[in-house]
């Protein structure tokens, strides 16, 4: 099997299905989705990605090469500019504003898998780091891209639509070529076990996050 995040999804294919397969995806999909689930997602998901820039910063000062600093650097600006504008946008149309997610502690769930991300990023190295964060970032463009077509009367069409967009799927795909690429720089024989452990582990963090916002 080609690819590393191939290989990875591979190791963990129970944990993987959970994740991309769990309730709060179908429910989402189908619009069933309690409205008070999807905007306790969402406000975690704001603080979520503050901790993500973060881990973006953190691949910068890890990086070796300017190539590696230049996508680490265009990751953590399409967070921190684009993304959490995005997200700052979609969450007025749910009457959530900013102060008011600012001011929301994190979840458990939340740290759980931000910190996770961020230790495994200082104790190890930029592969490390990058197959942390693969489950969400990747995971996230192949959720949407699975469901695909949703009803035009599905309160979370956007939501959906916003992953599966063209821009989304691409910052996917670089992420897929960079993981490669990182492998084959610093991988080996005996590396693929620990990347693996940590696929996994972040994976079922993922679907605990997916967890929390079912349950209030």
């Amino acid at each position: 099997m080609s690819g590393l995040f191939e290989r990875l999804k591979a190791d963990n294919t129970d944990a993987w299905r959970a994740y991309t397969q769990h309730e709060f995806v179908r429910r989402l999909a189908d619009g069933s989705l309690p409205e008070a689930a999807f905007r306790r997602y969402l406000v975690q998901d704001y603080l979520f990605l503050i901790q993500f820039a973060r881990a973006y910063a953190l691949a910068a000062y890890k990086s070796e090469t300017l190539a590696d600093i230049r996508q680490a650097s265009a990751s953590l600006s399409n967070i921190a500019e684009r993304e959490m504008t995005l997200h700052v946008t979609f969450c007025k149309g749910w009457g959530l504003s900013e102060a008011d997610m600012q001011a929301t502690p994190e979840a458990r769930e939340t740290m759980a898998y931000t910190r996770y991300v961020l230790e495994r990023g200082m104790a190890g190295d930029l592969l490390d780091l990058h197959v942390a964060l693969a489950p969400c970032l990747i995971g996230y463009a192949e959720i949407a891209k699975s469901i695909g077509t949703v009803a035009p009367n599905n309160p979370y069409r956007a939501w959906v639509e916003a992953y599966a967009s063209d821009d989304y799927q691409a910052v996917a795909a670089r992420e897929l070529a960079a993981l490669d690429d990182l492998m084959e720089r610093r991988g080996g024989p005996g590396r693929f076990a620990g990347l693996s452990s940590t696929f996994g582990a972040a994976t079922r963090l993922e679907a605990d996050f997916w967890q929390m916002g079912l349950v209030a």
